[in-house]
This record gives structure tokens, sequence and C-alpha cells, in this order.
């Protein structure tokens, strides 16, 4: 079996932009992945096209061999951009390699070690009563775990104690409405820049038993995240900007984290991700992928979670309400709190071509975040 062809096929039917690639073959089969929107996005659909090139005529079930003809055949490290690239082009080679044995990917990656796989809402709401009905109604939905900004709304323009008394109020409104027994993540989302504030507001919600606070700290300076994890009273999560095993490897030397969060369709691809898995586990880490995305990102990380025996908890978002419904022609089924881990050959999803063929990449750019005096913050 030769590759014949690779497709991006970058799509927006309104709840953002996804870049999907696949991947043709000389016996027919075709096999789906997903790269990450890293931004610029069109620019990740010129590296997918521009490493297709590397790849026609290529055996797809040799895996391994291909990524490292991406990423070795790269010279320089790749970035957010790069990485993307080889990532969606894995997951899609995968999913052929499931389909040409007749099985689900996840027997391919060692068989299921657990029969079903938590995952967490993410829930919005800038004020405590905003924040804690959105928690609830998370809950009447089924799951039994969500993640949360904890700052209160326009936290660049507050004065920084007045962050913090909002940060408090907002958990402690979270834990009475859902109770003791529902997980709660925090997200400050890399916003802040000062190790002595990602303490003091870690400190600050101590005492409603975050699940993790996930990348307070911007990456490029891991050792500075260590530093921080020696004094947090509650666990630390990070990792979905970093890429392959090595960035991942720098991380658990520096001690940064309690809780790697690789994106599987960024960092490297599904092997990648397992081998990260495998570093984390010996250093007694575990797993938490981030998976903002949806859809065919999350039947990935289904079937790296369905085997990996340090998986933790994953991140979801619902693929059967609002426009990404349409994506794929039937998503991973969600069932009061967990994913049902598909049986059927390959990742055991399928992209909607008919729905996403005139709806094409749209332009988008994070909204910069401006201080008081006009500096730039971090977003």
């Amino acid at each position: 079996m030769k590759i014949t062809d690779i497709q991006a096929l970058g799509t927006n039917l309104g709840g953002g932009n996804h870049i999907y690639v696949k991947v043709m073959t000389d016996e027919h089969l075709i096999g789906y992945g997903e790269a990450y929107r890293a931004g610029p996005d069109t620019s990740v659909v010129a590296a997918v096209e521009y490493l297709k090139d590397w790849l026609v005529g290529e055996d797809p079930t040799r895996i391994e061999h291909l990524w490292r003809i991406m990423h070795n055949g790269s010279r320089f490290p790749g970035g957010s951009i790069v990485n993307a690239a080889i990532s969606g082009i894995e997951t899609a080679l995968w999913d052929i390699k499931g389909k040409a044995h007749g099985v689900p990917v996840y027997q391919l990656l060692g068989g299921r070690c657990r029969d079903k796989i938590r995952v967490y809402l993410g829930t919005g709401g800038g004020t405590p009563a905003e924040a804690a009905a959105a928690a609830v109604d998370a809950v009447r939905q089924g799951f039994t775990a969500i993640k949360m900004s904890p700052f209160p709304t326009g936290p660049e323009k507050m004065p920084w104690a007045q962050v913090l008394k909002g940060a408090a109020a907002k958990l402690e409104a979270v834990r009475r409405a859902v109770g003791d027994d529902i997980d709660i993540g925090l997200d400050p989302h890399a916003r802040l820049f000062e190790p002595y504030k990602a303490l003091e507001l870690a400190e600050a919600v101590a005492a409603y038993r975050p699940m993790f606070f996930e990348e307070p700290l911007r990456p490029e300076n891991i050792s500075a995240m260590g530093q921080l994890r020696e004094k947090l009273p509650i666990p630390l999560a990070t990792g979905e900007m970093l890429y392959t095993k090595y960035e991942f490897r720098d991380l658990i030397a520096a001690r940064g984290a309690d809780i790697l969060q690789p994106d599987i369709v960024l960092c490297g691809g599904l092997l990648e991700t397992k081998k990260i898995a495998a570093l984390a586990e010996a250093d007694y880490l575990t797993i938490a992928p981030h998976n903002p995305l949806g859809g065919m990102s999350t039947a990935v990380s289904t079937h790296f979670a369905a085997s990996t025996g340090n998986f933790l908890i994953l991140e979801y978002r619902l693929d059967t309400v609002g426009p990404n419904s349409k994506l794929l022609k039937k998503p991973i089924r969600f069932d009061n709190g967990y994913l049902v881990i598909p049986e059927t050959p390959g990742l055991g999803v399928e992209i909607n071509e008919d729905a996403i063929k005139n709806h094409p990449l749209q332009y988008w750019r994070r909204p910069l975040v401006i201080e008081p005096d006009g500096n730039v913050a971090y977003q």
C-alpha cells in the first residue's frame, strides 16, 4: 500500500477553524486526522501541503518511519506550525492503519487499559453567580468535572488584591453550587507574568480544592515553572504549548508539573504522545490531554486515553450541539461524564466532507489584552 495524496481540509462552520488532514492510498483506504489551528491557520495548511511531497509513494503503515522523515528531515526543530502539520498527518496514518488491520486504533497502541474515558467541560461565567450557574448546568448534563477561569471579569484592569478576592469569591460560589464531589480545574491561561502572582492566586483558591492549576505562567521559562511548583498548594498542570518528547523531557527534568497536558494534534501525534506519557509515568506524573477542538481531535485523544495507564482526564467540548455538530458524520458518544470508546476500525469517526466543502477557513486573531497604562498583556 502506498500514499497517493495528502490534502489539508480547512473549514469553519461557525465554531472556529478546523484543519483536517486526509491521506489517500492506492488501495482506496482513506485516513482522517486533524492539525491544530496554531495560527496563522493558512500556514498550517501550507505546511501539510509541503510535507505531502515528502510522503507520496511511501507505505502509510510505517508511521514511525514517516514521522522521522517529517521531523528529522526538517533539520531545524519545528514550532507550532510544523508540529501541527506533522500531528495532523500522523493521526490520519493511524486511521489508515487501523482500517487496514480491521481494528480500532487503541488496539495498535497496546489495547484498552480502561473501559471508558472521563472528560471535563469548560464552563464560563465572569461573576460568582454566573460561574456557579454554568457549573451546575454542566453537572446536569452528566459531567463530573469542569474547568473554568479563576479570574473575575477584566482582571487586567483591577488592582491585584481585588483580583485575588474576586477569584476566591468565584471559586467559593462554584464549590458551594456543585458540592465536594465535582472536580474543578482552573485555567489562568498563561496570563500571569510574575511567578509570585501565580502563587498568590493559587493560595487564594486552595481552600476549594481545585483539581489542577493549568498553565499559570508562560512556557518559555521552564525553570520558573519548576520553582513555582515547589511552592504551590495545588497541582500544577501544563504542556499545551510544548512540542515533542524533547520539550516535555525538559519540563519533567525541571519538576515543572504534576499533570502534563500535551495536545495530541499539536505536539507530534499519537505515538509521540505515547512516548511523552511513558516519560511521565516513570516520574509518577499523569496526563490530561489538551483538547479544545472537539470532534476529530476528541477521537484521537480517546484512543490515546484508552491505551494509556497514566491518563487522568480529557478536555471535551460537546460535539452534538451548535455548528460543530456537522463536522463529523457521527462523533464519539458522550455518556454521563464519560466517552464511549469506539470499536470500529481506525479512529472510529469520519469527516463530513459534504458539510465542510463550501466553508473555508476564516481569518481570526485573539483580541489584545491592554493594561490600564497601555501595555499589551499576555492573553
